[in-house]
């Protein structure tokens, strides 16, 4: 028997994805359930897994981009050493199994992961480095990428060869010999997309930025006073952007245009705030989304965020996660930007842009005083918000940082 595997649809208006990595090789016998491949399309990375046991021919390489719908492998199930498609991977004659799959699943149900088991990224990564872990942090115990990482060291083991990747900025800038040489390589999905959006944005909205600077001393005392006793009793550490997002939360109660958006001929009103978390990996920005931001604590916001955060840099997000944003905030302040003008993030109206904390002379009841300052800016799309909302929407961003007892107490 001959089981096709196509490209599966990873969202509504994709057409074409592309093949990031294969587990297996052309000619390998893998078992049923067993990773195959990563699928990379312009939102989201997806795991393809074996739908039988047999013989893997693989029908386009890694690298390649491949339409929807189209088989992308096979698996002959009668091939020599296979076991049947519903039945598990045959053993050898010493009783061995036929072939050791890095990823194993329960006894009940393909989706449900044992206590011990990697993830395809862990897998991958455990061979590679030569370390174990036998309990994993992530559901029902399931090992993950982070809990390789942060395993002690293994013996040593011979490592499995990575397959080639295209020179990273990194690399390339690390070769920069001054030869008058040049150097290409093939925009991911991702990039392209990025960069689609990203014309289209500057063609298709009236986009504007207004900025302001805020004095952060409130925050960070609060945060000197309280973060140990707020991680022991959360279970997550208190940083910068639950601040902003609750404080976006607020002002965009006051402010609902800069929660706006259009559709057609209609400005629709959205009465929650599904905030999205602009996050830097090594695939490009992500930017998943915070739901019903506006009915959750500083705690749940933290969480929220370093979970998402954790899932976009493993590549694991779904599209779920990364549709429906009504509002974003972006920090650029991480990589040491003083100021910048954010770009929107279509179809929403807003977006704010966090920078450097730096300490700068004010003047403050009459004496100059160094203090934390961070400029904040705040794209919009001038079409439906007019300068006064943006200017006044960011007028209280600030007020709610600068006397942030008040986000807590909800006045």
């Amino acid at each position: 028997m001959l089981i096709e595997h196509k490209v599966p649809s990873p969202g509504e208006s994709i057409t074409e994805v592309v093949i990031e990595t294969w587990y297996k090789q052309d000619g390998d016998i893998v078992a049923k359930d067993e990773a195959l491949a990563d699928i990379q399309s312009d939102k989201a990375m997806l795991t393809l897994y074996a739908e039988g046991a047999g013989r893997l021919k693989i029908m386009a390489a890694a690298g390649a981009t491949v339409q929807v719908g189209a088989v992308m492998c096979t698996i002959d199930t009668a091939a020599a050493g296979a076991a049947p498609a519903d039945a598990p991977a045959a053993a050898t004659a010493n009783g061995a199994p036929a072939v050791a799959a890095p990823i194993a699943v329960a006894a009940q149900g393909s989706a449900t992961y044992a206590t011990g088991v990697p993830s395809p990224a862990a897998a991958k990564l455990m061979a590679e480095t030569g370390k174990t872990v036998d309990a994993g942090s992530g559901r029902d115990g399931r090992v993950t990428k982070a809990d390789v990482v942060a395993a002690g060291s293994a013996p040593a083991a011979a490592p499995a060869a990575p397959a080639p990747k295209p020179a990273s900025a990194q690399a390339v800038a690390s070769a920069f010999v001054g030869d008058r040489s040049t150097s290409r390589q093939k925009m991911t999905q991702l990039r392209k997309t990025v960069a689609t959006r990203l014309v289209s944005v500057k063609n298709e909205t009236a986009m504007l930025t207004t900025f302001n600077e805020v004095d952060l001393s409130a925050v960070m005392e609060l945060r000197k006073k309280y973060k140990e006793k707020f991680e022991k009793v959360n279970g997550i550490g208190l940083g910068f952007m639950g601040f902003f997002v609750k404080a976006c939360c607020e002002a965009l109660r006051e402010f609902p245009a800069v929660n706006a958006s259009i559709d057609h001929d209609e400005l629709v009103y959205h009465n929650y705030v599904d905030m999205g978390i602009a996050v830097s990996t090594d695939r490009g920005l992500m930017v998943p989304v915070v739901r019903n931001a506006e009915s959750k604590g500083l705690a749940q916001i933290e969480k929220d965020i370093a979970e998402l955060a954790g899932k976009a840099r493993a590549s694991k997000l779904s599209l779920d996660e990364m549709q429906g944003g009504t509002f974003t905030v972006t920090n650029g302040g991480v990589f040491g930007s003083l100021l910048s003008t954010p770009i929107l993030n279509p179809p929403q109206s807003g977006i704010l842009g966090m920078h450097k904390i730096e300490e700068r002379p004010i003047a403050l009841n009459g004496q100059v005083v160094i203090r934390p300052m961070m400029y904040l800016a705040l794209s919009y799309d001038h079409r439906i918000i007019d300068g006064k909302e943006s200017v006044s929407f960011l007028v209280r961003v600030k007020e709610y940082l600068e006397d942030p007892a008040r986000l807590i107490l909800g006045v």
